[in-house]
């Protein structure tokens, strides 16, 4: 028990602690609040970073999506067609090369082209992802045929295919895009056009190491920053660079005509028929890889003209108007609406986020904005696409696929004007609901219709040169063209024909093309034939008496058979008088082979000619059996002056040419024969050697063209020709041809057949 002192005392004590005590509360209670407020201003914190992650969770959400995606695998291969590997042209295409190397390690790249530098810096570069490909379509000055470009291309069996100008380098950013729209359920075709730098103080090294001048070492981030800042778009009819899966269905409907590269108008037209086919998702891809050519330079057309045509340094105006001519005729391209230009997706990459947008207006100043933004939401396409497959509705294209999504659910839409001289509006953010992301985006897709970059020219701008009525014309005499495509020892190959065997007359060419024979030339006795082989790159000169041709009336024993005949042997009496050997042949004789090494055996002062007779037991010189479509003259003075006989004998003769050769070199009745196969020609002693049978049969000759396999039958007797005579026709002739499958030429593509057609499915219908 306490006392009272102690009770005081205790009380006292007990004061003083809770004066102690009250001070430490209030100390304690301070901190609580402090703490408090802490948390307060952290959960505050936590739900800003919070909604800042909500806003940009769609460009994550996007990228998870992605790399959940099979696409580090895609194969690609780059198509080119290579200009000569000389000079700054060659420096540059050499570099453009490296770069597409160094974007992936199992990349591959083929360039067309026949030139020796192109075939030289391949074997010197020995890198085992390059090969030159010299079996598609060329020109006689050797530039390839865009549309045979193209059908190599898409016959690819890589998963993605590029074709683009051989002086455009890419960067690796390139592949990020490609992987991208590699995961859509639809076939797709990308397009862009390339920005150009006119100087450039970087160089790509072979491990695909990007270095500076001083040979300093650079990122190649370095070198992207470099060229968004510098670069400078070309206009709409600058080269194109396309990009597309390598898929069942085609870029476009219908047939592509056979335009000459370089030349103009094929990339406006395909990119016109892409669209308006509808069969892909084109989109311009322009903005969101990193493609520029490295200097203002000569374009591939010059390139061209500068390696092979040292001749004619003006250009090649007949194939300009050749391409002009082509984008009339074919497609929908010249019925466009005035003031029209196609204007497709975009693919832009803004903030790390690829995104579509459908830029339905200019966003010019003091104009509507009209926009529409498709962030890409794959999972649901490929939801509804395979809901349509199932229901036999398949959406053939991605802008259906957004116009019918566009009435479903809500996009970011922007439609307010811009005020005169105002540049990136505020008013643009205010419409899009608060997002960062979003006004980012804006921004983003702002600076990229302010560039003023145009992928496609107005129609108004084409019309004026869009003529489909134009008459083409070589700019070459005859023995300027005998210059340039004859081989060492002037020989050439002629061929006269006329409109009515012009599917023949590429059968024959693509055969030779497939023999690496290219010192032809082609005599056009009507225009109609002289046209469509100037359109399809062929060396051809025109009879100055040019005639209408029948077009199923013209074969052997008709009035125009005997015109036609007649302009053959007077077209080489005048190659004869300019120095040039002959091997004539008509477009109906088959080459197994290159007949000119054996033929060479034959010296000067000796004809050598086919033999028309079919009976095995028979002589081949019998009378009226010189076959005049196929032999080898020299341009020996004995073999001039027996053509010259020719030729007067058959002017005033009312049969055909064959008649007067023989008569002419043989003799009435054959008085000049000797022995089974020869004849001599008393006034110039100029023989003619029969060509043996077995090598060079006629059409009869041991009914080969009867046999199950004439292919194997005719290789098995030793054939170096085959003549597709002695059968009446022209329907009946170019039947029997077609269905031997001694035939090169496929007629609906309008390019030679090749061994990679029909590894993929390459038509265009």
């Amino acid at each position: 028990m306490l006392t009272p002192c102690q009770i005081k005392l205790h009380g006292l004590d007990r004061t003083k602690m809770k004066d102690g005590a009250g001070a430490s509360f209030s100390f304690k209670h301070q901190a609580m609040q402090v703490g408090l407020w802490f948390t307060w201003l952290a959960g505050f914190l936590l739900i800003g970073l919070s909604l800042y992650a909500t806003q940009l969770l769609p460009s994550l959400t996007e990228t998870d999506q992605w790399k959940g995606m099979d696409v580090r695998g895609i194969s690609v291969t780059i198509f080119a067609a290579a200009g000569p590997f000389v000079g700054s042209v060659g420096a540059r295409q050499a570099m453009a090369v490296r770069s597409w190397l160094a974007l992936a390690s199992d990349l591959q790249v083929v360039l067309f082209g026949q030139q020796p530098s192109v075939l030289s810096y391949v074997e010197t570069f020995n890198h085992p992802r390059v090969t030159v490909d010299s079996t598609i379509d060329f020109t006689f000055l050797g530039t390839p045929m865009f549309h045979c470009m193209v059908a190599r291309a898409r016959a690819s069996n890589s998963d993605i295919a590029v074709l683009i100008e051989p002086e455009f380098v890419l960067l690796p950013d390139f592949m990020d895009a490609l992987q991208y729209v590699h995961g859509l359920e639809h076939d797709w075709l990308l397009v862009a056009m390339s920005p150009k730098a006119s100087y450039f103080p970087f160089y790509i090294e072979d491990p695909g190491q990007w270095v500076e001048q001083g040979g300093l070492p650079v990122e190649h981030e370095k070198v992207q920053q470099y060229v968004m800042r510098k670069r400078k778009w070309a206009n709409c009819k600058g080269g194109k660079l396309w990009a597309w899966n390598t898929g069942e269905l085609p870029l476009h409907a219908g047939v592509m005509p056979p335009f000459i590269y370089g030349q103009g108008f094929h990339n406006e037209w395909l990119l016109n028929e892409a669209l308006s086919s509808d069969f892909r998702f084109v989109f311009d891809a322009s903005e969101a890889i990193s493609i520029f050519h490295p200097k203002n330079g000569m374009t591939m057309n010059e390139h061209f003209i500068e390696s092979v045509d040292n001749t004619n340094k003006v250009g090649r105006v007949w194939e300009i108007e050749g391409n002009t001519q082509l984008a009339t005729l074919y497609g929908s391209f010249y019925f466009r609406p005035a003031n029209f230009s196609n204007n497709p997706v975009k693919l832009v990459k803004c903030d790390g986020m690829y995104s579509f947008i459908n830029p339905l207006d200019e966003p010019k100043s003091g104009q509507t904005i009209n926009l529409q933004l498709f962030p890409s939401e794959i999972n649901s396409a490929r939801e509804s696409s395979e809901r349509q497959i199932k229901n036999g509705k398949l959406m053939t294209s991605f802008r259906r696929f957004f116009l019918g999504k566009r009435q479903r659910k809500p996009s970011v839409r922007l439609g307010q004007s811009l005020p005169q001289g105002t540049g990136k509006s505020d008013v643009w953010k205010d419409k899009i609901l608060g997002s960062r992301m979003k006004r980012r985006l804006v921004d983003c897709i702002y600076r990229s219709n302010s560039e003023g970059r145009k992928l496609d020219c107005p129609t108004s701008n084409l019309k004026s040169v869009l003529k489909p009525a134009i008459t083409l014309s070589l700019p070459f005499s005859l023995e300027t063209l005998l210059q340039k495509v004859t081989d060492n020892e002037k020989t050439v190959i002629l061929a006269v024909v006329g409109n009515n065997y012009r599917d023949m007359l590429m059968s024959w060419v693509c055969r030779l093309r497939r023999l690496k024979i290219s010192n032809f030339l082609i005599f056009a006795i009507d225009h109609q034939i002289y046209q469509f082989s100037v359109l399809q790159g062929l060396p051809v000169v025109m009879d100055a008496h040019a005639m209408n041709v029948s077009f199923n009336d013209c074969h052997f024993g008709t009035k125009c058979f005997q015109r036609v005949t007649k302009v053959k042997s007077r077209i080489v009496l005048q190659i004869l008088r300019l120095g040039y050997h002959v091997i004539f042949s008509d477009v109906d004789v088959y080459w197994f082979k290159n007949p000119l090494p054996y033929l060479k055996s034959f010296g000067p002062g000796v004809l050598a000619a086919q033999s028309d007779e079919y009976n095995e037991t028979e002589p081949l010189n019998l009378p009226r059996r010189l076959n005049s479509g196929f032999y080898f003259a020299h341009p020996d003075h004995a073999t001039i002056v027996a053509f010259d006989k020719i030729v007067k004998h058959a002017a005033v003769s009312d049969m055909s040419e064959q008649p007067s050769f023989y008569d002419t070199l043989c003799g009435e009745g054959g008085v000049y024969r000797v022995g089974d196969y020869l004849c001599i020609e008393p006034e110039t002693n100029l023989t003619v050697h029969f060509l043996d049978r077995n090598k060079f049969p006629n059409g009869a000759f041991h009914d080969l063209w009867e046999k199950d396999n004439v292919d194997d039958s005719c290789k098995t007797q030793g054939c170096i020709i085959l003549h597709n005579n002695w059968i009446s026709g022209r329907k009946r002739k170019l039947e029997r041809q077609v269905s031997s499958g001694l035939w090169d030429y496929d007629v609906s593509s309008r390019m030679c057949s090749q061994n990679w057609q029909g590894t993929k499915s390459t038509s265009s219908y």
